[in-house]
């Protein structure tokens, strides 16, 4: 049985590896009601109709050229039928061996001119030998190829190239890869130092240079983002959730939750079939929108 808000075991690429669908087959309801958790790597680039994409409950415009990256772990909803899209999914084993960063690249670009030209054909042509050659060893070696091309591509647009320069900058995101690892077994900023090797105050210093928030606060929202992704894409009890995050008891759960979202985890879920999104965890400038972050 595959828990509400992920992809269907019988959607898949049997070949486990790299398919191009729509954005309407992609959705797992004609009204696509509530997020939908996801398992693959994803491209979307947008074709017809305006609407919004909402990625982690973030709304974002989407129009003809419009490119979204949308990761692993990530939940999407989009405005069916006002917006339709093709998409490419994969597993990342699809890239084994070849020398592509799956990482770089945008995860919100508007094509236009050359780039979006570019970018299409790429997206047609897979789209093309996807549907004819996919179910081949030559196929499948030329999808992921096709692949990898698109991706060194999407790496090329305008500051897809932005790198860490500052040794702030650079702690900081040595910092995030660190939490994306243990956030569901630990929220003391002290184990994250030493796991680091440098203190605490290096690690707060570098996340208020980049977004202007404690490391606490940059942990603590990582948290609550995925109670929320669970707690609209899945119909796992709410105390489950809790656990799997590292509180032991559901009060402290609950009281977290509420204090980082402003809404119960029972109200937050309640909300999640509304159109528009849902609530968020509670506001702060963000100055890094390329991510989004006490033991209980």
């Amino acid at each position: 049985m595959v828990a509400p808000g992920h992809l269907s075991p019988a959607r898949l690429d049997p070949t486990g590896e790299i398919e191009t669908v729509t954005l309407c087959s992609l959705a797992p309801d004609p009204r696509w009601r509530r997020p939908m958790l996801l398992d693959r790597e994803l491209i979307v680039l947008a074709t017809s109709g305006h609407g919004y994409a909402e990625v982690d409950f973030r709304p974002l415009p989407c129009r003809p050229g419009t490119l979204l990256r949308v990761r692993p772990g990530q939940v999407l909803r989009c405005a069916l039928p006002d917006l339709d899209a093709t998409v490419i999914r994969w597993h990342p084993e699809a890239l084994h061996g070849l020398d592509v960063a799956a990482d770089d690249g945008p995860a919100w670009f508007q094509l236009a001119g050359e780039d979006e030209d570019a970018v299409i054909n790429e997206v047609s042509q897979l789209t093309v030998d996807a549907r004819r050659h996919r179910d081949t060893p030559a196929g499948r070696s030329l999808l992921r190829h096709q692949l990898s091309v698109l991706l060194l591509r999407l790496s090329m647009l305008p500051n897809a190239d932005w790198r860490p320069s500052r040794p702030e900058e650079v702690t900081y995101h040595r910092f995030r890869r660190e939490v994306e690892i243990g956030f569901s077994h630990s929220r003391r900023v002290e184990d994250y130092a030493d796991r680091l090797g440098c203190s605490v105050r290096t690690l707060t210093r570098a996340c208020l240079a980049v977004t202007g928030r404690s490391a606490k606060q940059v942990l603590d929202e990582r948290v609550a983002l995925q109670a929320g992704r669970l707690l609209a894409a899945t119909d796992e009890p709410i105390a489950q959730i809790g656990r799997q995050l590292g509180f032991t008891e559901p009060t402290n759960f609950g009281r977290f939750f509420t204090r980082e979202v402003g809404v119960s985890p029972g109200s937050f879920r309640a909300a999640r079939d509304q159109r528009g999104p849902g609530p968020m965890v509670r506001p702060r400038t963000p100055v890094d929108a390329r991510t989004d972050s006490h033991q209980g």
